[in-house]
């Protein structure tokens, strides 16, 4: 059985300087997958590279078995990939709710992440529909970006750095929505660095070093041998 999203000997940087430098990556429908690595490793090259905000110079990118790498963003983004970008990328002067209306699909057949549904799943946005991106918390900001993802209706959600500047009730919030999500047959691809998020909401692991994926395990596998987390990542227990 061919996977869902498929990641073949992908390779791509910037101004011609090699970033990713083969990648492989497999993923089935509904799966969760984190993707763990020290700074500077490619992570979010990586996930820049899957959406297209960063060409490949090489290799293969494939959703459904449909190939993606190397499409235009909203190429990319209608073929059912959606992204929570690091740093959230809010518009400051705009309403939580004016997020929302921009994000909801304007196309006659819809998916099944409606606003109301978005809503349910986040109800503090609910709450904060009349404020302004500048006004949210940290943790706000970062539900309103998952939200605007989720209304794009994508079978695959890439989420770059979730719990950067975040306080800790809020990252455990962060894993029970990607939790949530997946559990209703969502696809996620997780780039993260916060091991405790990474075990409590992904099913697998894929370290990262120096461009490559160097390993692959389960997710329970991986938090039960601190030696292959100090090797890989230089911690035992986070």
């Amino acid at each position: 059985m061919k996977p869902f999203f498929s990641v073949r000997d992908l390779r791509s940087g910037y101004s011609g300087g090699v970033v990713l430098g083969g990648v492989d990556l497999d993923l089935e429908a509904g799966g969760t997958l984190a993707v763990l690595g020290r700074n500077g490793v490619g992570k979010t090259t990586l996930i820049s590279t899957v959406m297209g905000f960063v060409r490949p110079y090489e290799g293969s990118v494939a959703l459904d078995g449909r190939e993606i790498g190397g499409a235009r963003v909203d190429v990319i983004a209608r073929a059912g990939v959606g992204v929570v970008p690091q740093g959230r990328r809010v518009f400051a002067p705009l309403t939580v709710a004016e997020h929302l209306a921009i994000a909801a699909p304007r196309r006659r057949v819809r998916g099944p992440w409606t606003r109301a549904r978005v809503l349910d799943l986040l109800p503090r946005l609910g709450e904060r529909l009349g404020h302004r991106g500048d006004e949210l918390s940290g943790g706000e900001q970062q539900m309103l970006a998952i939200a605007r993802a989720l209304l794009g209706n994508p079978r695959l959600l890439l989420l770059d750095e979730p719990s950067d500047g975040l306080a800790p009730a809020i990252v455990a919030q962060v894993g029970e929505v990607i939790r949530e999500v997946s559990a209703q047959g969502m696809t996620v691809v997780l780039v993260e660095q916060n091991l405790g998020l990474v075990l409590s909401a992904a099913q697998q692991v894929a370290v990262m070093q120096k461009g490559r994926i160097v390993h692959r395990a389960a997710a329970a596998a991986f938090a039960s041998s601190p030696e292959d987390r100090r090797r890989l990542l230089g911690v035992g227990v986070d």
